[in-house]
């Protein structure tokens, strides 16, 4: 009886799946053969005009022009450059569907065809080259592939959709700008909040979230080492912060390994270190540029405390004067990002049984990477969010870094490269099925 039934229960849960598969079957090809008849010139469009935080203004208004296009009630202007695309189709749950637009002062030398030869004016006034060398034009080109699919599905499901284009995140400014500027109050608190993220490290076909930590917190900091100048041939005259400025960045290599416990992950870099104009004058100061991970916010407070606490003291122990303190300043950041668990082991689930168990790999965190989705899903918000990986690097290419050829550029890098068709179609095929399973479907 015990084989009986275990054999019935298969036959049970097979048929209740043959439907689903079915539905994901169609749902797989009908976004393919969209992505190659209208989407990959999109693509190739947003991978041709990256644009910087907050300086979004083609991207915006093209991913405006095409959400409306879908179907969507559209608002610009939302954080700045952000864009918001309601989709109303009765009564349901409302779902946040995020993708972030913002490029990289980056100069890509991926050797692509398609390679982004421009420039942009940052923030600053200067001139950058630019590039998405993070994989935001496949998030922003699945999101019109999910948006246009769950127009064309709307029998299949009820609910509120709320499109979110986001601005800036690899400042993470974006989301926090678009939060202060009312989204939640302007368009509805959502029920769920859900994103993804191409992944160059896992490869294409495979999706991989995690039912706790999904990203690490971050936080930029700028480090102001006075001194007193002097020359370079007698330094007993001035105090030189040169070299005030190494000590503090050798002592701060230190908190990790003694001031915090070696069980809780920690990251402290210094990713730029200006000072003086020539060999031989001793500046009157030098500047730090400092990012901080952590994956606890009790440990991201005790990290930053410390790091002042450890460049204050360096400088006085170095003689500078009361009035000539080291002065550490906080810029923007964002806290850790935590899935929802009882979400995530729900949509993990759900990617399973539609994508095919295969197309599921446990997560596990292989960096200190950070994310502002989480401003979306704070804990004061009450919004459960699920953010998940998609594969972005074919078998064949990671199986030649292997063995020996080139290696797979990691994000940011001026090589970084991901197969867009199928990063993209897998991304809004993931989006679609969490987006059915949450919104239900009519009867």
């Amino acid at each position: 009886m015990r084989l009986f039934h275990s054999a019935a229960s298969a036959v049970a849960l097979a048929l209740v799946a043959q439907p689903a598969l079915a539905e994901e079957l169609a749902t797989k090809k009908a976004i393919e053969a969209e992505y190659d008849s209208y989407l990959a010139p999109l693509f190739l469009d947003f991978h041709a005009h990256p644009e910087m935080g907050f300086l979004e203004n083609r991207t915006a208004a093209k991913m405006a022009a095409e959400l409306k296009a879908a179907g969507l009630e559209v608002t610009t202007g939302v954080g700045k450059t952000g864009v918001v695309g309601m989709l109303r189709n009765g009564k349901g749950p409302t779902i946040l569907i995020r993708a972030d637009m913002d490029g990289l002062p980056v100069e890509e030398k991926s050797g692509l065809p398609y390679a982004s030869k421009a420039k942009q004016v940052g923030e600053d006034g200067k001139e950058y080259p630019t590039m998405h060398a993070c994989g935001h034009d496949t998030h922003i080109t699945a999101m019109i592939a999910t948006a246009r699919r769950l127009v064309a599905t709307k029998g299949q499901w009820s609910g509120t959709l709320m499109f979110v284009v986001q601005p800036a995140e690899e400042g993470v400014r974006g989301a926090k700008a678009m939060m202060e500027d009312g989204l939640y109050t302007r368009f509805g608190k959502p029920d769920y909040a859900l994103a993804f993220h191409v992944a160059a490290d896992l490869e294409t076909g495979k999706v991989s979230a995690s039912e706790g930590i999904q990203y690490s917190s971050s936080d930029s900091l700028d480090i102001m080492v006075p001194g007193i100048g002097t020359h370079g041939a007698a330094p007993h005259l001035g105090r030189d912060p040169v070299y005030i400025a190494s000590q503090i960045v050798t002592a701060l290599q230190s908190i990790d390994s003694r001031e915090i416990s070696p069980l809780k992950p920690v990251v402290v870099t210094i990713g730029s270190f200006h000072a003086g104009s020539k060999h031989n004058i001793i500046s009157d100061e030098a500047r730090l540029q400092v990012t901080v991970r952590a994956n606890e916010e009790e440990t991201r407070e005790q990290v930053i405390a410390t790091i002042e606490r450890i460049a204050v003291n360096i400088g006085k122990a170095h003689g500078l004067p009361d009035n000539l303190p080291v002065k550490v300043m906080r810029g923007s950041g964002t806290p850790v990002t935590n899935n929802d668990p009882a979400l995530a082991r729900r949509l993990n689930a759900v990617m399973a049984r539609e994508l095919g168990a295969q197309a599921v790999v446990p997560f596990a965190q292989q960096n200190m990477g950070a994310e502002d989705f989480t401003y979306f899903v704070a804990p004061d918000t009450g919004v459960p969010g699920y953010y998940f990986a998609v594969g972005g690097t074919t078998p064949e290419r990671i199986a030649a870094a292997k063995a020996g050829g080139p290696a797979i550029a990691g994000h940011h890098s001026p090589l970084f490269q991901i197969a867009p068709r199928e990063s993209i179609t897998l991304g809004a095929r993931a989006m679609v099925a969490a987006v059915m399973d949450l919104a239900g479907k009519k009867k």
